[in-house]
């Protein structure tokens, strides 16, 4: 684990003042998207909140340009080209890649990681519709699983078997929040349920155009629910392998993001009359779940 390192913004002598202002700058744009990301989080050890940050301000102004709705595809994807271009550029200057840069080298982290985030913002541009979980599974592998990963190792962990419990955590989150976004994503020409869910429900993907949960919808949701639930099951044994405040972190995490599946699992996934959100009720039950937290037993079986 990477030791010794004080926090870049508090004037540590050995970080130049262009390093520091660009820490800076990665940890005002992740406390202004708060509610997405937990960098501003007291449990995330606060040597770490810089690079946590800067790898979310590059994930975020990417996601930006690949989401940004007044560009041109073409415009979109020279900019990702761009930005993947400057991410393996040592000598790239300036804001974001120059706290980027130092965090990787710092904790020596590999960079297929971001290139697999970048894919994936890639295949936003290019993709609509899934028709395979295999599909969209490989998604979310690019798209979310890349930063739990990235997380571990920045925490000193290097571990296939946290590796894995993260992939299905990261991944379990990112398809609650598909389920979570359906309206909103539809409403763009996105869909991320795949056709091997709604298919066999004939739950016809023109019908959403009318801006309602159908009985056949709902029953392809619940099934996408339940597959959900299973991956946040197999991933939970990650919040108990780590230590210090990274594990009530991950717990925290974990008990959100069921929370949520919880909550449009209620509401029949009729996220169409409103979008569920997380507000302070939940925050107090996820406080008390992660004071509370047993952990998993140890598995029975072996491989």
């Amino acid at each position: 684990m990477v030791t010794g390192f004080r926090h870049p913004i508090k004037g540590c002598p050995t970080v130049s003042a262009d390093l520091q202002q660009a820490y800076a700058g990665c940890l005002q744009l992740a406390h202004s998207h708060y509610e997405n990301f937990p960098v501003a989080s007291r449990l995330m050890p606060a040597h770490l909140r810089p690079h946590v940050a800067a790898i979310y301000a590059f994930a975020r102004i990417a996601d930006d340009y690949a989401d940004e709705p007044g560009r041109a595809v073409g415009e979109r994807l020279h900019l990702l080209d761009q930005w993947r271009a400057r991410l393996h550029d040592d000598r790239a200057p300036q804001d974001v890649f120059l706290a980027v840069h130092d965090t990787v080298t710092r904790f020596d982290l590999p960079l297929s990681l971001l290139d697999d985030l970048l894919s994936a913002f890639t295949q936003d541009v290019t993709t609509a519709r899934y028709a395979t979980w295999a599909d969209v599974l490989d998604y979310c592998r690019r798209s979310a699983n890349p930063v739990g990963r990235l997380v571990l190792r920045l925490s000193g962990y290097r571990d296939d078997a946290l590796d894995r419990a993260s992939d299905a955590v990261c991944t379990a989150l990112q398809l609650t929040n598909f389920w979570q976004d359906l309206a909103i994503d539809w409403s763009r020409g996105r869909l991320y349920v795949p056709e091997e869910a709604w298919r066999p429900h004939a739950a016809e993907p023109s019908v959403l155009d009318g801006g309602r949960m159908t009985a056949a919808w709902a029953a392809a949701m619940r099934d996408c629910g339940e597959r959900t639930r299973a991956l946040f099951a197999d991933g939970r044994a990650v919040c108990d392998g780590v230590s210090g405040r990274l594990r009530y972190e991950l717990r925290a995490t974990w008990l959100g993001g069921t929370r949520m599946l919880e909550r449009l699992e209620r509401s029949g996934f009729d996220v169409f009359t409103a979008r569920p959100r997380l507000g302070a009720a939940d925050a107090i039950v996820i406080a008390w779940g992660t004071a509370l937290w047993r952990a998993t037993p140890p598995s029975r079986t072996h491989s």
